[in-house]
C-alpha cells in the first residue's frame, strides 16, 4: 500500500492529467481512454474565456453555451468543475448536452488553491453568478432560473453556492455587487460538505487523508482542518444551512474511495432539518464518478421541475 503522502502525489499527478476530472454525461470513460469530444448541438453559440471580473486572474473566466433560436429567456445551468482545488478547468462541461433540452449552459473556471486559498474560489463562483445575472438580458438567460452544478471540489462549491446565499463575508470585493449570487437550485455529486467531520467520517475504505498537512483540504484552507477550527467551520456548506436554502439533488456513490458518503448524507440531513427540499440519491456501486442514462435523467428532470415549471 503507498503511503499517505505518496498517493496524495499520484492523485494530484492524476487531477492534472484530467483522469479525475468531472464525470461526462455519456458512460465513464476508463482509465487511459482518451475522452471522446462533446458535440454541440447544430447553431449553439459558444462564447469562450468571458472573464467576470474585470482585470482579474486569468482564471476568473467562463464559457457560455446559448443554444440556437431562443425565443424566451432561458433557465441556465452554472457548471462547477471538480479537481481537489488543485487542478482541473472549465473544458469539461457534462451540462452541455442540456443545451438541447432548451438550457443555456455556463463553465466556470475559478482560483485554484496554488493561485489563492479559501475564500477566494466561492468568491470567484459568486462573482461568476453576479456576472451572468448582470448581463441576463444581453445573453438571453432568465435571471430568476439560474441552477448550479458540480461535482467533487466542484459539489463542494455549489453546495456552498446554495447554503450561502445571504452570507455577506462569503460575497467577495469585486464583481457586479449590485446583483444577487443566490441559484435557485443545486445538483451537489459528491462534495464535501464538513470539514469538521470528514477525516472521522473515513474509514478504511477512503484511500484519501483528509487530516494531514498534504491533503486537499489543507492546501484549501492553509492548514488542517484540525488546527484551523474556524477556517473548517467556515468552508463547509453544512455551517451555513438555513430554511432560505433552494432545493438540492444530492447525488454519491457508496463505494467512493476519496469522499466518504457520510459528508453527502450529513447536508442532506442538515437540510431535511431546516425544511429544505432536497432528495440524496445513493449510486450502488458508484466511485468517485458516474454516468448513464438513468443519472442523467434524473439531473434532467430536476433541473426541469425546478428550472422550468411554472413557480408555486
Amino acid at each position: 500500500m503507498p503511503k499517505p503522502c505518496q498517493f496524495i502525489l499520484c492523485l494530484i499527478a492524476a487531477i492534472m492529467s484530467g483522469s479525475l476530472l468531472a464525470p461526462t454525461a455519456t458512460a465513464q470513460t476508463q482509465p487511459g481512454q482518451p475522452r471522446e469530444p462533446q458535440r454541440l448541438p447544430e447553431g449553439t453559440q459558444a462564447l469562450r474565456d468571458l472573464p467576470y471580473v474585470e482585470e482579474g486572474s486569468k482564471a476568473q473566466r467562463l464559457d457560455l453555451y446559448l443554444p440556437a433560436n431562443a425565443d424566451h429567456p432561458l433557465p441556465l445551468i452554472i457548471w462547477i468543475h471538480g479537481g481537489a482545488w488543485l487542478g482541473g478547468n472549465k473544458a469539461q462541461c457534462p451540462a452541455r448536452p442540456f443545451l438541447a433540452q432548451g438550457y443555456a449552459v455556463a463553465s466556470v473556471e475559478y482560483r485554484l488553491s496554488p493561485e489563492a486559498a479559501f475564500p477566494a474560489q466561492i468568491y470567484d463562483c459568486k462573482a461568476a453568478v453576479r456576472f451572468l445575472r448582470a448581463n441576463a438580458k444581453k445573453y438571453n438567460l432568465n435571471s430568476d432560473r439560474f441552477g448550479a452544478w458540480g461535482s467533487s471540489a466542484g459539489g463542494h462549491l455549489v453546495a456552498l453556492l446554495g447554503t450561502s446565499g445571504d452570507v455577506k463575508e462569503l460575497e467577495g470585493p469585486t464583481g457586479n455587487l449590485d446583483q444577487s449570487s443566490k441559484v435557485q437550485c443545486v445538483c451537489d455529486w459528491f462534495g464535501p460538505t464538513d470539514f469538521t467531520t470528514i477525516a472521522a467520517q473515513s474509514g478504511p475504505e477512503i484511500r484519501m487523508r483528509h487530516d494531514t498537512a498534504d491533503s486537499p483540504e489543507s492546501k484549501l484552507i492553509g492548514g488542517t482542518p484540525a488546527d484551523n477550527p474556524d477556517k473548517a467551520k467556515a468552508v463547509s456548506p453544512v455551517t451555513y444551512v438555513t430554511k432560505d436554502a433552494p432545493p438540492f439533488l444530492i447525488m454519491h456513490g457508496d463505494k467512493d474511495p476519496l469522499i466518504p458518503l457520510a459528508q453527502s448524507q450529513e447536508l442532506d440531513a442538515a437540510l431535511r432539518k431546516a425544511g429544505v427540499d432536497t432528495t440524496l440519491f445513493v449510486v450502488k456501486g458508484g466511485g468517485h464518478g458516474f454516468g448513464g442514462p438513468e443519472i442523467m435523467k434524473q439531473v434532467r428532470d430536476f433541473f426541469d421541475k425546478h428550472l422550468k415549471a411554472a413557480p408555486p
